[in-house]
C-alpha cells in the first residue's frame, strides 16, 4: 500500500523538464506561407482584366511646304449635284402621242424633234384656211376688174357730161358705182389679210403637234409612249401625261450644300473648293463658290451655298452625293520652318462616342480616350487639327465595347 506522501509527490509538477515538441510542427512552418502565396496568385489570375488585342497606327505630322503656302480645308460639308437648267418637255396642246424619238441618255440639240402628236385635225384646219385664203384672193381679183370697168365708165360719162350729152345724174351714178367697187376691193384685200393670218395660225397649230428640245442637253427621263394622251396641264385621273421627257443641260451642273449658320462665316464668294463625289472617292474635282444664297433655313439652321465645277466631265450627273472642302491658303512658312497643320491618321482610327468624335491612344499597354477635331476622310486618312500629337499610336477600328483605361495588347 502506497503511503499518502508518495501519492502527493507524484502529483507535483517538475518545472525543469519541458515537453517534447510534436513531430509535425516543423512541416506547418513551411506549408502555411506556401498556401498563402498560392491563394494570392490564384486571386490575381482570376481577378485580373484580360488584355484586348488591337491594331494600331502612328499619327503623322502634317505641314505646309517650307518657304511656301498650302491650301487647307477650313470647313467640310456634304451636298448634291444639281442642274440650273432642267426641263420637263411637253406639248402646247392636248393630243395623242404617235411617235417618241428620244431615249434615256440621248444627247439632243436645241430645236431637235423629240416627239410628234396626232395632227389630223390641225392639218385639216390648215387646208381649210388655205382654201379660204385662195377664195379671198379670187375675190380681190374680181373686185379689181370691176373697179377698172367702173373707172372707165366714169371717165366716158364724165366726158359726155362735159359735152352736155348725158344728164348729170348719169355722171353721179357712174361715180357712185366706182366708189362702191373701190370699197369692195379694199374689203376683199382685208379679207385676204385675215385669211393669210388664219393660215399662219393653222400652221402654228400643225407645228404644235411637234415637240422639240428647248436647249442642248441630255435626256434623263422618258415619260411618254406612243398611244398615250399628253397635255400641258394635268387632266386628273392619272391617264394623261404632262410631259414627254426630262432634259438636263449638263453644262449647268453645280453643287448645292447646306452649311451650318454658325460656320457660314468661313465661306465667301469665289473661295476655292475641293469636291469629291461619293461615287468616285479618289477623284478630287476643283471648284469654287458661286454665291451664298442670302436666306437661312430656320428649321435646319443652315444656309445654302452654290458651288461651280471648274472641270466638266461626263461622270458628273445630277443628284449625285458630293463632299466638299472649303479651302483657305495657309500662311507661308517663316525662316524656312514648316507650318504645322495638324496630324493625319487612318480614317478607321476615328470613331464616335456619345456624339463626340474621338480616337483611342495606346500608352503603357492601356488606351486613353481622346476627343478630337477632324475633317472628312480623304484617300483613306483624316486630318486631325486638335486632340492628337505626331508619333502617338492610335487604335484602328476600335470595337464598341472598348473603353477608356482598358488594357490592350498591340498586334504588330
Amino acid at each position: 500500500m502506497t503511503a499518502p506522501s508518495d501519492l502527493i509527490s507524484q502529483l507535483r509538477i517538475d518545472r525543469d523538464r519541458q515537453p517534447a515538441p510534436p513531430k509535425s510542427a516543423g512541416h506547418w512552418r513551411w506549408i502555411a506561407p506556401t498556401v498563402l502565396v498560392l491563394g494570392a496568385l490564384a486571386l490575381f489570375l482570376f481577378t485580373r482584366e484580360p488584355a484586348r488585342e488591337v491594331r494600331v497606327a502612328t499619327a503623322e505630322l502634317l505641314t505646309a511646304e517650307s518657304g511656301g503656302s498650302s491650301a487647307t480645308s477650313v470647313l467640310d460639308a456634304s451636298g448634291y449635284v444639281t442642274a440650273r437648267r432642267i426641263a420637263t418637255v411637253s406639248s402646247k396642246i392636248t393630243g395623242k402621242v404617235v411617235e417618241v424619238l428620244i431615249e434615256e441618255g440621248q444627247v439632243v440639240r436645241e430645236g431637235e424633234v423629240v416627239a410628234r402628236l396626232e395632227a389630223t385635225d390641225a392639218i385639216a384646219q390648215r387646208e381649210l384656211s388655205a382654201a379660204q385664203l385662195a377664195a379671198a384672193r379670187s375675190e380681190v381679183t374680181r373686185a379689181e376688174a370691176q373697179l377698172r370697168l367702173a373707172e372707165q365708165t366714169l371717165a366716158r360719162t364724165s366726158e359726155l357730161a362735159g359735152r352736155q350729152l348725158v344728164a348729170q345724174s348719169a355722171l353721179d351714178q357712174a361715180r357712185a358705182e366706182r366708189d362702191a367697187l373701190a370699197a369692195q376691193l379694199e374689203a376683199a384685200r382685208r379679207n385676204v389679210q385675215v385669211a393669210s393670218e388664219a393660215l399662219d395660225l393653222a400652221e402654228i397649230g400643225v407645228d404644235n403637234t411637234v415637240v422639240r428640245a428647248p436647249f442642248d442637253g441630255v435626256v434623263t427621263v422618258k415619260a411618254a409612249q406612243p398611244g398615250e394622251m399628253i397635255s400641258p396641264i394635268s387632266a386628273g385621273g392619272g391617264f394623261t401625261r404632262t410631259g414627254i421627257g426630262t432634259i438636263v443641260d449638263m453644262d449647268s451642273l453645280e453643287i448645292q450644300v447646306d452649311v451650318n449658320e454658325a460656320s457660314i462665316g468661313r465661306v465667301r464668294a469665289g473661295q476655292k473648293v475641293e469636291a469629291v463625289l461619293n461615287a468616285y472617292p479618289d477623284w478630287k474635282i476643283p471648284a469654287e463658290v458661286i454665291a451664298i444664297v442670302p436666306t437661312a433655313d430656320r428649321s435646319k439652321a443652315t444656309v445654302k451655298v452654290r458651288i461651280a465645277f471648274l472641270e466638266r466631265d461626263p461622270r458628273i450627273v445630277p443628284d449625285m452625293g458630293v463632299r466638299v472642302s472649303f479651302l483657305e491658303e495657309s500662311p507661308a512658312a517663316a525662316d524656312g520652318k514648316p507650318v504645322v497643320l495638324g496630324v493625319t491618321v487612318p480614317a478607321e482610327a476615328v470613331t464616335s462616342r456619345d456624339g463626340r468624335t474621338v480616337a483611342f491612344v495606346v500608352k503603357d499597354e492601356r488606351v486613353q480616350l481622346r476627343q478630337i477635331e477632324s475633317g472628312e476622310a480623304r484617300d483613306g486618312r483624316r486630318r486631325v487639327s486638335r486632340g492628337l500629337a505626331a508619333g502617338e499610336r492610335v487604335v484602328l477600328s476600335p470595337p464598341a465595347e472598348l473603353a477608356d483605361g482598358d488594357a490592350v495588347t498591340v498586334i504588330e
